[in-house]
């Protein structure tokens, strides 16, 4: 089985959030339990679109010749 993608994990945490959200209106213990559920979900949700941005930003420095990587080096040598 294949991992989710980032993209994957993000619409779940988002889900999860809404409905923790919406379950903290409870009365008592269990809507703080839901209250503190919810500021997880957020949480990590933001933490995958900071991942989402990364790898969209390495993903554009891969496609951009010269931008942030190593020059091209010249395959010939001279040997003296």
């Amino acid at each position: 089985m294949e991992d989710p993608t980032t993209e994957e994990l993000r619409i779940v945490q988002k889900h999860r959030e809404d409905e923790e959200r919406e379950r903290a209106g409870e009365p008592g213990v269990e809507g703080d339990k839901h209250g503190r559920r919810a500021e997880r979900a957020e949480y990590l949700r933001e933490k995958l679109e900071e991942r989402a941005r990364a790898e969209e930003e390495a993903a554009a420095a891969d496609r951009e010749p010269g931008e942030g990587g190593d020059a091209p080096t010249d395959a010939r040598t001279e040997d003296a």
